[in-house]
């Protein structure tokens, strides 16, 4: 359920109403607006008259949420969030450029891509130090020491670091990285996502490849329930019938994502298509969709590249990539 108040309504009054609905056990989710307050109302609302609180003056209207997701309904937060790391921001017109790695190989690899990255103008560095393999006999990162790299990589850049965690157990290892990216494989590890929850970090959530919208959403919600609410949503593809294509882009659920929920929408285009060449198309797409951001691959030597070389641009191919999608933002944003 959502309360939304007039214009104008004074501290004084807004809390006295807040510490009504707390009494009667409910959790209160407040975003404040230009022109409105929101009051998100999650738990037991059918103690809530509705009348009763529909004929109080400070209240504009009362409406029922019949969603099951709360903290990451647009109805409950209206205007778009911004997620900010560090100098960063992602989310309500801010677009974000993430590229790097699938792998972090080497302290030489990652530092030499990292600075190539951000010289083509892109503001976050991924790379992955634990990786989730299909086959156990695939290179698999190199964990702590992988985190240590990019933090090299981060020193000599300035770049903010984006990586995945796939166990609990290895969160300590994380805590001085900037963004906490949940594989695919995770999204519906609800353990890991309630423990993500207690953090106040930035959470790049990515779709399980065979998950629906309301089940990302819903993987938010564990997220956000639990006090987290920087989350950033990212499709990067699911499994469907195509045959030449490692996974199919769900480009409409860029839109439609925008139409349920606030927070930003990120799309990884070289996990969706699995093929170099297809990747710039997908991400000109993308961004066109009104994605607020991308997530690249970029590696300096692909042909050679332990882990998902088919898929991954070089420095110049992505430096041109992004003079493109510059162009795409200048007629959309």
């Amino acid at each position: 359920m959502i309360v939304v108040l007039k214009h104008g309504v004074s501290d004084e009054k807004k809390a006295q109403l807040i510490a009504w609905l707390e009494a009667l056990g409910l959790r209160i989710h407040i975003s404040d607006g230009e022109f409105q307050t929101v009051l998100g109302l999650i738990g037991d609302t059918s103690r809530v008259d509705i009348d009763l609180v529909e004929s109080l003056e400070i209240v504009d209207s009362v409406k029922r949420v019949t969603e099951p997701f709360k903290c990451c309904n647009r109805k409950f937060h209206p205007e778009d969030m911004v997620v900010e790391i560090g100098d960063v921001k992602v989310g309500g017109g801010n677009f974000v450029m993430i590229a790097g790695p699938c792998s972090v190989e080497s302290e030489e690899q990652i530092v030499t891509v990292a600075k190539a990255v951000k010289a083509a103008g892109a503001q976050l560095m991924r790379g992955g130090a634990f990786k989730p393999r299909t086959s156990p006999y695939d290179f698999a990162g190199l964990k702590a020491t992988g985190l240590e790299f990019l933090k090299i990589a981060r020193q000599e850049t300035g770049l903010p670091i984006v990586t995945e965690l796939m166990n609990i157990m290895d969160l300590p290892l994380f805590e001085d990285v900037d963004v906490i990216q949940v594989g695919a494989r995770n999204m519906q590890n609800f353990d890991l996502l309630r423990e993500l929850g207690r953090l106040d970090k930035p959470i790049l959530l990515k779709r399980g490849l065979a998950n629906t919208l309301k089940e990302l959403l819903m993987s938010a919600e564990y997220i956000m329930a639990n006090g987290n609410e920087r989350v950033m949503l990212c499709e990067r593809g699911i499994r469907t019938f195509s045959d030449y294509t490692r996974n199919t882009l769900d480009l409409a659920a860029v839109p439609m994502l925008h139409q349920l929920t606030h927070l930003p929408i990120i799309v990884d285009p070289s996990h969706a298509t699995g093929i170099a060449k297809l990747v710039p198309p997908m991400a000109l797409a993308a961004t066109a969709g009104g994605a607020d951001g991308l997530i690249i691959e970029v590696h300096n030597d692909p042909i050679h590249a332990l882990c998902d070389g088919a898929q991954s641009l070089r420095p110049e191919e992505f430096a041109e990539l992004a003079e493109k999608i510059r162009a795409i933002r200048g007629i959309v944003a």
